[in-house]
This record gives C-alpha cells, sequence and structure tokens, in this order.
C-alpha cells in the first residue's frame, strides 16, 4: 500500500467514467473538473472498458482496497455491469449515481458485484428536486432507490448538497430516512471554491448544532474526522471538508478522471497526471508519482496567513 509524504495511505480510488449526465445540478462541479459536460453519447475520449479494469488491477498491486464509480452520470455507461463484474474481488465496489436508470438494471448492478450505491436526492418534492436538478426525474429517481433496495443494496444512502436552496429541506430529509428502512443520509457541504457561488453558502456548524438537539446518539467516525447522528432511527451524516484540515489529513482517496488523469485531491487540477497509453508499467509510474505528490488541501496547500485567512502556499506554487 502506497503512502503519502504526510502519512496517508491510499486506500480507496474514486473512478469517473464520464462527465455526461441527464441531470444539470446547480451545485455540480463534476469531480472538481467544473462544468466540462458535453454531448450526451459517449465520448471517445472517455476511457474503454479495458483501460478501467487495467487501471484497477494495477491499483490492486497497491493493496487499495475500494473503488467508487461516479461520473458525470456513470450508469450512462452501457458498460458498467461489465466493469464492476471484472473489477477485482478483492476491492468493494460502491456507485454514486442519480438513480434515474437504477430501475431495470439493480438487479444486475448487484449480481455483477456492486454492493453500495449512494443516490443524490437533495429535496423531497418534484418542484423543489426540479429546481436544484433543472431535471423532472423526481419519480423516477424514487423508483431508482426502491430498486436498489430491492436488489438488495443495503443501507442506500442519499447524498444531499447543503447549501443556500436546500437547508431548509434537511429536516424532512432526515424525518424521511427515519421512516424508511434501508436508507441514510449524506449531508454534504456545499463548496464554493469549486462551484463558484460562495454567496450560496451556509455555515455547516448550524446543521451540525441542530442534528446534535436532535439526535439520540452521535457517533464520531475516524474517516475524514466525520460524525453520524442517529435520529429517531435513522442515520444521518455530514462530510463537511471545506476549511477543515482535520478532514484533509485523514483523506485516502486517489481520483481517476474520465479522460484517464489521475488526480491526488478533488479540490487541485494543478496535479493531473496522465497515464499515457494506460499500459500496467505507466499506470504504476503514474500511480507512485500521484500519491509521492499529495498534499492535504487544507492545513498545506492553503494556509492561513495572520489575519486567519485561508491563502497559497507558496511552498507549492508552480510545482
Amino acid at each position: 500500500m502506497l503512502t503519502d509524504d504526510f502519512g496517508r495511505e491510499v486506500t480507496g480510488v474514486r473512478v469517473s467514467l464520464t462527465d455526461r449526465c441527464n441531470f444539470d445540478c446547480v451545485y455540480c462541479h463534476n469531480e472538481g473538473l467544473g462544468d466540462t459536460r458535453g454531448p450526451m453519447d459517449p465520448q471517445d475520449d472517455e476511457m474503454r472498458t479495458d483501460d478501467v479494469v487495467r487501471f484497477l488491477e494495477v491499483a490492486e498491486e497497491f493493496d487499495v482496497e475500494a473503488v467508487k464509480f461516479t461520473g458525470g452520470e456513470p450508469m450512462l455507461r452501457q458498460d458498467l455491469e461489465e466493469i464492476i463484474e471484472r473489477t477485482p474481488n478483492s476491492m468493494e465496489v460502491s456507485l454514486t449515481t442519480n438513480g434515474t436508470f437504477l430501475p431495470g438494471r439493480a438487479e444486475a448492478l448487484v449480481e455483477a458485484g456492486l454492493e453500495r450505491v449512494n443516490v443524490s436526492q437533495d429535496a423531497l418534492g418534484a418542484e423543489a428536486f426540479a429546481e436544484i436538478t433543472k431535471s423532472g426525474a423526481y419519480d423516477r429517481v424514487l423508483e431508482g432507490v426502491d430498486a436498489a433496495l430491492e436488489a438488495g443494496l443495503d443501507p442506500v444512502k442519499l447524498n444531499m448538497v447543503v447549501f443556500e436552496h436546500t437547508a431548509g429541506y434537511v429536516p424532512e430529509m432526515v424525518e424521511h430516512v427515519a421512516e424508511n428502512d434501508g436508507l441514510q443520509l449524506q449531508l454534504i457541504e456545499y463548496m464554493p471554491e469549486l462551484t463558484g457561488k460562495p454567496e450560496w453558502a451556509i455555515d455547516i456548524q448550524r446543521v451540525h448544532d441542530w442534528l446534535a438537539e436532535q439526535a439520540d446518539e452521535i457517533e464520531h467516525r475516524e474517516m475524514h474526522d466525520r460524525k453520524r447522528y442517529w435520529v429517531d432511527g435513522g442515520m444521518v451524516e455530514i462530510v463537511d471538508p471545506v476549511e477543515n484540515p482535520t478532514f484533509c489529513a485523514n483523506c485516502h482517496r486517489v481520483r481517476v478522471t474520465h479522460q484517464g488523469y489521475l488526480k491526488g485531491c478533488l479540490n487541485r487540477n494543478d496535479d493531473l497526471r496522465p497515464m499515457g497509453e494506460m499500459t500496467r508499467p505507466e499506470i504504476r509510474e503514474a500511480f507512485r508519482e500521484v500519491v509521492a505528490n499529495r498534499v492535504p488541501y487544507y492545513g498545506e496547500y492553503m494556509i492561513r496567513n495572520g489575519d486567519g485567512e485561508w491563502e497559497f502556499n507558496e511552498e507549492y506554487i508552480g510545482v
């Protein structure tokens, strides 16, 4: 297992299979790359099936334990079931999706080896959902969640980005997961540094404080220094990376873009490393290099100045 200069082992990889998406969510940062979405048809620059599998086989050599497939919308890839089936057996396989294609495919994905799924659901109710996603697929998403549960994916995590547009929906989403067996809620802090519109950001501590008042039990996870709140039997977890050195100090993932570039940090695009023609030696070399150059974003790449404001660390400028 590879370890960076800050003692962080790389135990997982997050692989984007496409930047195409059938939604147009107002907060989307497309795995930190910004709005690169193009036509809905398959694109020549997307990694081929064999390339993805070859990368994962090399990652297994470095004792990577888990892979999460993302996009865009990864289920726009018609070879997704094949990719999952060919993923090394030693890896836990998960998927993040908007859920619209789970009806009719969830069972096949589980048969292929899918173990966990995160479904994006930022609101309850078609109108509120459409305002955020620019999609009229609310009912289809609910069907997708049901299909995932019926296929044996338990729990199903609902991803909700918390920002000005959605903060008021948090209580009803907490109630929703408490009332429906098999669901968990993952509240994700809005990241203005990736999406722009800093005026949409809210103080995530307010959400922590409210949940702490409601919770019957609070669990503190080592991973990313996250907190889980148990409210009326429902589990709610907050992912809060913004201005959080502890979060970055506990990051154990490397990302792969849909074009086959390795990415050591979600927040950075100055560390992209191509894997060439995706041969095993090229992948090994690129993987080692990216891990060796990984830097915690907050607390290292970004540091506080004398006024307590975050600024770039000159040590890494131009590197």
